[in-house]
């Protein structure tokens, strides 16, 4: 190639100078619509020679090379999308790192040229809130916003990812526009567990109590909810519920919601623990113990003890009787003598909480093992403070601390 290419040179080299080398070159004259060209012989020979050059220059390129040319317009014209779809990788690496400023700055810069807006947009304001930074991760909704929402183009993953964007900024104006989306796609709350889940907190969060238990009733049949997430939002809506029918209604109120509840509900324990945990924080003794008494006379495991310690009972005489009843069976039982001694605590019986509280962390050096957590010293602590034996609890303090 390189040889044919200084040949064509040398030819036309030749040609050029051929007519100023003669004396006498010869000349042509064309006569073309009443205008007369002179010029000499081998000027046309020049001509010819280069068109003929350049078609053959011209084929080759058409022959062998359209594809390449092709091809380089392309990487030509799509260059910048190439470059905003390698921007928009390189953010979902840096998210995975949980290098979030990274991540933020190349989803937001990539979102345009990688046509990605509405993944590119959800990803950097995942980011934003990952950082803590609210004004960005509204600044990126609202981009998001100004592109189509139809939920068949936009995907009900974005809605339920934008949803909890806006639940997670824990704010009444954030909780406002969850609300909304929320409403908007209310047909489908029964069909999809995550969008059910976002409904069900979002109650709990605006204290509509009700509405959440209503929903639960749905979230039972939801095979993709684990127990433990339906029983941690039972409680907390049953809790809010009774503790609000206390509050603004009344004794009578409250018993009235507690009849309403099923009976096969009545034996969930979250339930039922809600139920007596309000009874015991308005100091309603007679229904308390009327619930308790039955659970606890039967074989109670060491969990479910360690939730019924926690009631803030003050009047616990027939509870107190059932754990001495109890411990005349087995002065060794480590889980009734954490109970009788955290509700002699609550009712004020100083010297029976120490009391039973010192027998069970003794059971150690007895080789029944340690049946005490940091709360049983805790309430040992307490005891003696309340009797001003203060530098004894200061010594189960530091015990406990030690845990």
């Amino acid at each position: 190639m390189i040889r044919l290419i200084i040949i064509l040179l040398i030819v036309f080299g030749v040609i050029a100078l051929s007519s100023f080398l003669i004396d006498d070159p010869g000349y042509v004259v064309v006569s073309i619509g009443g205008y007369i060209y002179e010029f000499t012989a081998y000027t046309p020979i020049f001509w010819l020679t280069l068109i003929t050059v350049l078609g053959f220059i011209t084929y080759k390129i058409l022959h062998h090379g359209v594809a390449f040319s092709f091809s380089g317009w392309r990487k030509i014209a799509f260059a910048g999308q190439r470059r905003g779809i390698a921007n928009f990788n390189k953010g979902l690496a840096a998210y995975v790192l949980e290098d979030y400023a990274q991540a933020e700055q190349l989803f937001s810069k990539s979102a345009a040229p990688s046509k990605r807006k509405q993944s590119a947009y959800l990803l950097a304001a995942s980011a934003a809130e990952k950082q803590g930074l609210e004004d960005n991760t509204n600044h990126y909704l609202t981009l998001l916003e100004k592109e189509t929402m139809h939920l068949k183009e936009l995907g009900l993953e974005s809605v339920i990812v934008k949803i909890k964007l806006l639940m997670n900024q824990k704010k009444a104006e954030a909780n406002a526009k969850a609300r909304a989306l929320i409403d908007e796609h209310h047909k489908l709350i029964g069909h999809d567990a995550r969008l059910l889940s976002l409904e069900i907190d979002l109650c709990l969060t605006e204290q509509r109590f009700e509405s959440a238990i209503t929903h639960l009733n749905t979230a039972y049949r939801k095979k993709e909810l684990t127990s433990q997430v339906v029983e941690a939002w039972e409680k907390k809506a049953y809790y809010g519920w009774f503790k609000h029918s206390m509050s603004t209604k009344g004794q009578a109120q409250l018993e009235s919601n507690w009849q309403q509840v099923s009976r096969k509900l009545k034996q969930h324990q979250s339930i039922l623990f809600a139920y007596c945990q309000v009874l015991a924080e308005h100091n309603v003794i007679t229904p308390l113990t009327k619930v308790l008494l039955p659970l606890l006379k039967k074989s109670p495991s060491a969990e479910l003890l360690k939730q019924v310690r926690n009631f803030p009972i003050k009047q616990a005489d027939e509870l107190i009787v059932l754990a001495q009843k109890k411990l005349h069976g087995n002065i060794h039982s480590g889980k009734w003598l954490s109970y009788l001694g955290h509700l002699a605590l609550h009712s004020g019986q100083y010297s029976m909480a120490e009391k039973a509280l010192r027998s069970l962390i003794k059971l150690e050096e007895e080789s029944y093992g340690v049946q005490y957590d940091k709360q049983d010293l805790a309430a040992l602590a307490q005891a003696l403070t309340a009797q001003e034996q203060y530098q004894a609890a200061n010594e189960i303090w530091l015990k406990a601390n030690k845990l």
